[in-house]
């Protein structure tokens, strides 16, 4: 009778049987694995093994070094541990565990290779560097060049060409360059360019959570009155822009950004402006570690800060894909529709293209 009230338990509650045996196995130990499949290359310590001891002339990455072992999502290192280097066109010195280890044991690894970081809480974890969009800036403090394409699909012709340049500074912060130049067209037929008013800036992430998939930042940029202002390619005057941006994870590998921001004139008699910016995408995967494609939508405003003034709205759908087995190659492109004033403001075709230059050089890891 006890035999028969047993099988009935375990037929009608199976998933009680089965977290008992779960809690009876211990989890797995990201230390215990690193010490039996990683410490003769990567070293006891994390920092890499002499060159005498490994037998070959590549160089081995220190763990300890946070500006290498925080910055990129955990997808990337683990399909570099699950199928070895050439997956993301690194050397093939470092050998595939996919059958050596479970997916369990790779993920336990990776997280305890990257606690050598003795200061890993300060610096944001790479899962939260979203895709970027076209106009809306995202939180994450980074180390990229992008060169952004605009032209005009209708109307005067006319475009822009804006080439910002990244540097990452300490765990949080990121300075940034950027240099416009500009055509345009006028109705009698003329044309007009040259560069654009330049502009420098700074990002601080404040709140950043791997767990909660979060991410706060607050910037500023000043911009220069390099540009020539008769020819449409200037304001004519110094600019600040102070803004805040966000950035969030969603489930399904889904994400939205959100920037809001004004553009305050350093001179008095000048309009004041209001913007806001958000972006919601979603990535797909190409097989299991291939090329990266995320569609998005992006809506943005803007607003003089003038009583009887309405806010401009615009809609851009773009893809950013990437280019690169390392990934670090990266082109988005998409259009720029207004959703007021259609008849006075074109639309917009835009592109860029992105080089993530910490991870290798513009012809390496293709």
């Amino acid at each position: 009778m006890w035999g028969i009230l047993a099988l009935a338990i375990i037929l009608l509650f199976p998933n009680v049987t089965h977290a008992q045996s779960s809690r009876s196995s211990p989890p797995v130990s990201g230390r215990d694995v690193y010490v039996r499949a990683c410490t003769t290359c990567h070293g006891v310590d994390g920092r890499g093994s002499e060159r005498a001891l490994v037998g070959f002339p590549v160089p081995v990455p220190d763990f300890t070094q946070c500006t290498f072992s925080t910055r990129e999502p955990d997808p990337d290192w683990f399909a570099v541990v699950h199928d070895g280097g050439p997956t993301r066109a690194f050397d093939p010195m470092m050998p595939a565990y996919g059958e050596a280890l479970t997916a369990e044991e790779i993920v336990a690894v990776v997280d305890y290779t990257r606690d050598f970081c003795d200061k890993r809480p300060a610096w944001p974890a790479g899962d939260l560097n979203l895709p970027r969009p076209l106009i809306t800036e995202k939180a994450f403090p980074e180390d990229e060049a992008v060169v952004t394409i605009t032209a005009n699909a209708e109307g005067p012709g006319g475009g822009t060409a804006k080439f910002v340049f990244e540097k990452r500074l300490g765990p949080d912060g990121q300075w940034e360059l950027i240099l416009p130049f500009a055509m345009a067209r006028s109705h009698a037929g003329t044309w007009s360019g040259g560069t654009g008013d330049l502009a420098v800036g700074y990002k601080h992430a404040l709140v950043h959570d791997k767990r909660l998939g979060t991410i706060f930042s607050v910037a500023g940029e000043v911009v220069l009155p390099t540009g020539d202002e008769n020819d449409g390619i200037g304001k004519g005057v110094g600019v600040f822009e102070p803004f805040i941006s966000f950035g969030q994870i969603l489930p399904g590998d889904s994400f939205v950004h959100f920037q809001g921001g004004f553009e305050l004139p350093m001179e008095g008699d000048r309009a004041r402006d209001a913007f806001w910016r958000t972006a919601i995408g979603k990535t797909f995967t190409q097989g299991q570690f291939g090329r990266a494609w995320s569609p998005m939508v992006e809506i943005t405003a803007a607003r003089e800060l003038r009583t009887g003034r309405k806010a401009e709205w615009d809609i851009t759908p773009l893809l950013q894909f990437t280019l690169s087995t390392r990934q670090h190659i990266m082109m988005a492109v998409g259009a720029r529709m207004p959703l007021t004033d259609a008849g006075e403001r074109p639309t917009r075709v835009m592109a860029y293209f992105l080089w993530d230059w910490f991870d290798g050089g513009l012809f390496e890891g293709w």
